[in-house]
């Protein structure tokens, strides 16, 4: 668990410009030197594992260490027919991270637990990535995976017709058409073939899931694109920001995705919801001076 994977390479601006577009936001003067918005990382520095290291499910089985599993599986390779979900994380940056100039990413797995839950064995993942530029640390970030048995086809969650009836938006709620077309530029942009965003037909008939799933980590750039469009995302010449946020429920493509930041005393409290009103994931955002 004390191996780290490291990576270096220049930042350019077509992803951040990628992005903007996908989601509608504005995109910071790059060329001037402001810094990138708060996740935007994660259309950087990816791993691109080879073809032959994927597994059934499009995620891969070996060469990266988010692969990496738990010591109970041989080889360090996903065992067949586990599910793995993004639970949430906790992100610190301590100042901006910058088009136009190297950066790296340093990653490791920082622990793992084996437990049972009520559909069978879980393994809690934690995984640690730093982001360096100019030998300075300006991003600290912990990502909580879980992994667990899948689930049989057919779908867990009521189709939409049984589904209870739609909350019509409340003022300042930011309203995102989850589209398949949507989920898979997210998942091009961020190098993600998990099939469960887009292959309609692996993800009910081989994982069980009722449709598409929306991305945990679309989920949670959409709540700091929220804050920051709220007022609440950093200097961009500063960068000095705590994001902590969790994945409370999965969301499905046809359950739309509604977004909503609200300045709770020092901090921006974010929550994203389906147009049901069931909340799907949540998040604090904060200074670093006040969560220090």
């Amino acid at each position: 668990m004390n191996d780290i994977s490291e990576r270096t390479e220049m930042l350019l601006p077509g992803p951040a410009h990628a992005l903007g577009g996908l989601l509608g936001v504005p995109v910071p003067d790059l060329a001037s030197g402001e810094g990138l918005p708060l996740l935007w990382h994660w259309v950087y520095l990816l791993d691109r594992p080879a073809q032959a290291e994927l597994g059934p499910d499009g995620y891969p089985v070996r060469g990266t260490v988010a692969a990496f599993p738990g010591p109970g599986w041989p080889g360090g390779t996903t065992p067949q027919g586990r599910r793995r979900m993004w639970a949430g994380g906790r992100v610190r940056t301590s100042g901006p991270l910058r088009c136009g100039d190297l950066a790296t990413k340093r990653s490791r797995v920082l622990s793992v637990q084996e437990k049972r839950g009520r559909t069978g064995p879980l393994t809690f993942i934690v995984v640690e990535h730093q982001i360096l530029q100019r030998d300075r640390v300006v991003i600290e970030e912990q990502q909580d995976i879980v992994y667990r048995e899948a689930a049989r086809a057919g779908g867990q969650l009521p189709p939409a017709s049984q589904e209870c009836p739609a909350v019509r938006p409340a003022d300042g709620e930011w309203v995102i058409e989850v589209s398949p077309t949507l989920l898979f530029r997210f998942s091009a942009l961020t190098y993600n073939a998990h099939r469960i965003h887009y292959d309609r037909d692996y993800a009910r008939h081989v994982e069980g899931y009722p449709g598409l799933l929306t991305h945990g980590p679309l989920q949670a750039l959409a709540m700091a694109e929220a804050a920051r469009a709220a007022g609440f995302s950093g200097d961009q010449h500063d960068g000095r920001l705590h994001f902590d946020y969790r994945l409370t429920s999965p969301l499905f493509d046809y359950q739309g995705m509604m977004v909503g930041a609200a300045r709770e005393q020092d901090a921006m409290v974010t929550a994203v919801r389906d147009i049901h009103g069931r909340q799907t994931a949540a998040g604090t955002l904060r200074n670093v001076s006040q969560s220090a």
